[in-house]
């Protein structure tokens, strides 16, 4: 049987926070006097294999299906055993480093020399800066996502702030719209927006507000998967009231291309504020 993967804990005066070797996931993060912001299912990250639905899962270099119906869903990052860099406490704020590199995650349907890092401070607020670097002589073209699990009293009863007036492609639909107003999720979500502002989503259930903001990021992803869907996915089935995904992406139209020998970051700031 295969060992549990790797965690890097975190544990000091602004709080707690839990970072995983596979998949450089940021599995759990809680401020100081707070309650946990991620969401995390019972067991996740104590078994080897695929990361858990839970946390915040790196997407890259695709969003959504592979490039072939054999490649993996989301890319081949998520699943692959980083390089654990280390980890740098200044004060009350700890970065934690990972690196995947060709030696550790290849695949056909991406040939490319890389390198990509991810830097995780974790202190009253959480960052996330994901730096895909193009190693070879020809340009690359990326897309990704910072795939936030985010904990909620009840999904049924949260409202996510910032979008109005964005255009979003509604999956579920098939269909391109305009939000209008705040979203409040009533079935099945699943919208990439057009969208670089700052995200509020506003839980009357805990009392309190999540702030999403982003850099490198031309997308904001909404996801949950209501309860006949999550019912087909083991590790959250009953669970799906207690999250809602607001991911940071550079998805569809929006992918990036990258010259040779330069550096992209996409970056994802999270935090908490009392109603």
């Amino acid at each position: 049987m295969s060992a549990p993967p790797t965690s890097r804990r975190v544990d000091g005066p602004a709080g707690t926070a839990e970072v995983l070797d596979t998949g450089a996931l940021v599995l759990r993060w809680a401020p100081a006097g707070r309650d946990p912001v991620l969401f995390a299912p019972p067991g996740a990250g104590s078994e080897a294999g695929m990361p858990p639905h839970a946390g915040i899962p790196v997407c890259w270099p695709w969003f959504g299906p592979g490039p072939q119906p054999e490649a993996p869903a989301h890319g081949i990052a998520r699943g692959a055993l980083w390089q654990y860099r280390g980890t740098i406490t200044d004060g009350d704020v700890a970065t934690v480093t990972h690196r995947l590199t060709p030696d550790e995650a290849t695949s056909p349907w991406w040939p490319h020399p890389y390198r990509l890092d991810l830097e995780v401070t974790l202190g009253p607020s959480l960052t996330l800066r994901l730096s895909t670097s193009n190693l070879g002589d020809e340009p690359f073209v990326v897309g990704e996502a910072l795939h936030a699990y985010l904990a909620v009293g009840d999904v049924r009863e949260v409202r996510v702030g910032g979008l109005d007036g964005a255009t979003f492609h509604d999956k579920v639909a098939g269909e391109d719209r305009v939000q209008e107003g705040d979203l409040v999720l009533t079935g099945e979500t699943d919208r990439v927006y057009r969208s670089a502002a700052p995200v509020v989503i506003t839980d009357p259930v805990l009392g309190r507000r999540l702030v999403v903001e982003t850099d490198g990021a031309a997308d904001r992803v909404v996801w949950n998967p209501w309860s006949e869907k999550a019912a087909g996915i083991d590790d959250i089935g009953a669970h799906w009231p207690r999250f809602v995904c607001v991911e940071a992406a550079n998805a569809l139209a929006d992918v990036v291309t990258v010259a040779p020998g330069a550096t992209h970051t996409l970056t994802y700031r999270l935090t908490v504020e009392d109603l």
